[in-house]
């Protein structure tokens, strides 16, 4: 449990400092980002896993057509979840980036019901009820969707639904959507080098390579952290961790990024902090009156 706990925290809070890691390549185009990202996640974990001797399962699921296609989708939707977060981080939009993380559980709770025709309880209702109502008086306040933190929330709740009902583990799964991806990524970089655009060759300084390199570990060993403190802890507990995440890139995106945080703004993240309390007390409520009986 203690160990689970450290594993899934440590995940966490490396997610929470994200923003302060692509805040340090600013200055590198969001899609080169990305493709470096996908670039070496995939040889980092080709790493990991020949040191553990772990390729058994890779002839198996290239002879499974349908699993193939949705690490396809499954990986696609992960891109899009990096690339609009690696933008918004890069364009001062930390604090609505956070919001998407935030609203994120009620989304899953929500395609839950759509996708998986699993039955909502009234509590898991009223939270929806005033997440919404929290995103709506952002939108009428703001002018405009919060599309940022939409995107981010729905991307990830369909990512996360399709690695629910996937054939393979959290490893092999991100071993294989980095695979499906890394043709793509190396494709891009190649065009970016061949026409003189590559931040990557062109830097003056190298820590800007070594930072682009480290984009790999940096996105598979929360990951994998991730993956092992799941396996060791109560879900109740796990979702309790979750908000480290996007409590961390709130604040930096206010103390560190000095991101403007009006009233009006409050008062929406309120509605969703709201929605969040009713949501784990409803699910707490829940879970003991079930253990009760």
């Amino acid at each position: 449990m203690k160990t689970g706990m450290l594993y899934a925290a440590g995940a966490f809070l490396a997610w929470g400092l994200f923003p302060l890691y692509f805040h340090a390549i600013k200055d590198v185009p969001a899609s080169e980002i990305l493709a470096h990202r996908m670039a070496w996640s995939l040889v980092f974990l080709m790493l990991v896993l020949l040191v553990r001797r772990q390729w058994k399962w890779l002839p198996q699921v290239l002879r499974q057509p349908k699993v193939v296609i949705s690490f396809v989708a499954s990986a696609f939707l992960l891109s899009a979840n990096w690339f609009v977060y690696i933008w918004a981080v890069n364009n001062g939009h930390v604090v609505d980036a956070s919001l998407g993380y935030f609203i994120n559980p009620l989304v899953n709770v929500l395609l839950g019901m759509l996708v998986l025709k699993e039955k909502l309880r009234r509590g898991q209702w009223l939270a929806i009820a005033v997440a919404a109502t929290g995103v709506a008086w952002l939108t009428w306040q703001g002018g405009q969707v919060p599309y940022i933190a939409l995107v981010l929330a729905l991307s990830f709740g369909a990512y996360g639904l399709l690695r629910k009902t996937a054939a393979l583990a959290a490893l092999e799964g991100l071993s294989f959507e980095t695979l499906i991806l890394f043709p793509l990524a190396v494709a891009y970089l190649g065009w970016l080098v061949f026409h003189g655009q590559s931040v990557f060759i062109n830097a003056e300084a190298d820590s800007t390579r070594w930072l682009l390199v480290a984009a790999g570990p940096t996105t598979a060993i929360p990951l994998l952290l991730f993956a092992a403190g799941a396996r060791r802890i109560p879900m109740s507990v796990l979702g309790m961790l979750q908000y480290m995440s996007p409590s961390l890139q709130m604040l930096l995106g206010v103390w560190v990024f000095h991101e403007a945080f009006s009233a009006n703004r409050l008062v929406g993240f309120l509605f969703i902090w709201g929605a969040l309390a009713i949501y784990m007390l409803e699910g707490w409520l829940s879970s003991r009156k079930s253990s009760s009986t």
